[in-house]
């Protein structure tokens, strides 16, 4: 292997050991194409890691200065390590602009010093930088020519965080973060010191429901995306669509009871998910509703 493989097998290690609802998805992407998705992953991963909790404050700025510092190095073409080099190989390859990646940055750096968010206005930005430029990443590499492509993936990209969002609720908590906008928690009824005695009630249900339904709709936007990408990259956004959508199913099948537990699928669902959709994708004429 030469020093470009290396660093893209490098990056493919770090995606198998850390994404676990993502590998599954990456994994029908031509090699070319999945490889640049997995340096793109990687680089996420660093931004993550980054922020880690046993860190002071401190040194996870600096850490992202870094990150902000290596990733101009590196679309100067002076990678500074082979996640880099990676990097800028399938950004070159794929032309994805620079400020993509920055906003990544940017997005995880809101976690250091924002923890509730006034408006869905304020959270669709954070969702935005942290997952909707994601989208915008990875539909340079499945390819497409409709500039509409670009606004589907960021509603797909919205969705996926939203779904999140809801999932973590309860681990949100034990960090102090809220992300459920402030402005709706008190419309629907709820507040904080109710959310923080992880109180299950008619009206916590209600305002549950409600991001669930905004979830969906930002799914329904973002399946717009699949006819609109290279046919052979269809599978991977559809098997993300359909395994996050099937956690949304999942969290309002509990009557959105977040608190006991972590709404997820098995190994053994994510693959016959996987499948199914993979199969489906080949069809001339692809369904766009989520499995």
């Amino acid at each position: 292997m030469n020093e470009l493989d290396l660093a893209y097998e490098q990056c493919r290690q770090i995606t198998r050991q850390q994404a676990k609802n993502f590998y599954y998805a990456f994994i029908t992407l031509p090699p070319a194409k999945r490889k640049a998705i997995y340096a793109a992953y990687a680089f996420c991963r660093l931004c993550d890691d980054a922020t880690d909790e046993s860190l002071p404050l401190a040194e996870k700025l600096r850490l992202l200065e870094q990150l902000r510092s290596a990733l101009a190095l590196a679309y100067q073409g002076r990678a500074s390590s082979p996640v880099f080099l990676a990097l800028a190989h399938a950004a070159t390859t794929y032309h994805i602009p620079q400020e993509y990646f920055q906003d990544v940055i940017k997005g995880v750096e809101m976690d250091l010093t924002k923890t509730r968010y006034q408006n869905f206005e304020e959270l669709r930005l954070y969702c935005y930088r942290v997952a909707a430029v994601v989208g915008l990443i990875c539909i340079q590499v499945f390819g497409y020519k409709d500039p509409r492509a670009r606004d589907y993936g960021v509603d797909l990209g919205l969705a996926m965080q939203l779904t999140n969002i809801l999932r973590d609720v309860n681990e949100d908590l034990e960090r102090d973060r809220i992300y459920i906008p402030q402005d709706e928690m008190e419309r629907f009824g709820y507040s904080e010191r109710a959310l923080k005695a992880r109180q299950l009630d008619e009206a916590f249900q209600r305002l549950m429901s409600f991001q669930a339904q905004r979830a969906r709709h930002y799914f329904q936007n973002g399946l717009h995306l699949l006819p609109l990408i290279s046919p052979r990259s269809r599978a991977c956004p559809a098997i993300l669509a359909g395994v996050y959508s099937r956690i949304l199913d999942r969290i309002e099948a509990s009557h959105f009871n977040v608190f006991n537990g972590r709404v997820s699928l098995s190994k053994r669902e994510k693959l016959f998910l996987t499948t199914k959709i993979w199969l489906r994708s080949t069809l001339p004429v692809p369904r766009l509703r989520p499995a």
